[in-house]
């Protein structure tokens, strides 16, 4: 089996145990500084639902929204998805924007100097990391790597019918998750990421 397509494959009881453990995962919620959304081309009325829940109920001040423009899309992922927060109730004036990122690497490095100059970094002391359930741990990985101090909170969002822990069972959830899980120990190797301690 090639590395191209490793994603295809059908995971063991074990490996499926060790995903649900370790990698699709939620942090206990609490109110936090800022919500990093990053950027997507799936699910952006979840996602941006989300993010206007906690708004509503008081769980983050301000937030920032990383994305570029992807093929098809004359638009940012940003400006896209900022437009539907604001639709959604969210103030425009507390939504930070970031609209170059083209992978989650690049929705941290490009951000914090957003970031930095609408905030100030060590003003910063929490932040939620909203994101597709299949990339999970990865976000708060990324961000640890390059912004170890502050504390870090993961929520992931999807519109598969199933339960998250039975993802190795409908066929596009499961490559997904397994194209995600891949990268960990690689992109760990490349210094790409850090480790992250749950909660």
């Amino acid at each position: 089996m090639t590395s191209g397509n490793r994603s295809t494959r059908l995971p063991t009881a074990d490996e499926i145990a060790e995903i649900n453990r370790t990698h699709l995962i939620d942090t206990p919620l609490r109110p936090a500084d800022l919500l990093f959304l990053f950027g997507t081309r799936e699910d952006v009325a979840l996602r941006v639902a989300t993010a206007a829940r906690l708004w509503r109920e008081g769980f983050f001040r301000w937030s920032i929204v990383s994305g570029g423009v992807t093929p098809g899309s004359e638009q940012s992922e940003c400006t896209i998805i900022k437009a539907a927060m604001v639709a959604a109730g969210i103030p425009a004036g507390r939504i930070l924007e970031e609209h170059r990122a083209m992978n989650t690497g690049e929705n941290v490095t490009f951000s914090l100097p957003v970031i930095d100059a609408a905030l100030g970094l060590h003003n910063v002391r929490s932040v939620i990391c909203l994101g597709n359930t299949w990339t999970a741990r990865r976000y708060p990985m990324t961000l640890h790597r390059h912004w170890p101090d502050v504390t870090k909170l993961l929520l992931t969002v999807d519109s598969f019918a199933m339960p998250r822990s039975l993802w190795h069972t409908d066929a596009d959830f499961r490559r997904r998750v397994l194209h995600e899980w891949d990268k960990i120990e690689p992109y760990k190797a490349k210094g790409f990421i850090a480790e992250w301690p749950e909660g």
